[in-house]
């Protein structure tokens, strides 16, 4: 008898990617696009390693700035 041993994805969609980091969808594709989280494409697929999740949230905590695009109004 086989027992069900829960799998670990190594790849994690969209939304789970954004669920993970705690932010909207949106502002995923918006940090993606700007280059600053590497994704994988397999075809019309965007998929997120979540090793690349912890390295950039590891990345943004040694930053200043979370988002690059996103500038300091003071």
């Amino acid at each position: 008898m086989i027992k069900d041993v829960p799998v670990q994805r190594l790849l994690l969609k969209p939304n789970e990617a954004a669920e993970m980091l705690a932010i909207s969808p949106r502002l995923l594709w918006s940090i993606t696009d700007s280059g600053a989280l590497p994704c994988l494409r397999i075809g019309r697929l965007v998929r997120y390693d979540p090793a690349d999740l912890k390295a950039w949230i590891n990345a943004q905590k040694q930053s200043e700035n979370i988002l690059p695009d996103m500038q300091k109004t003071t």
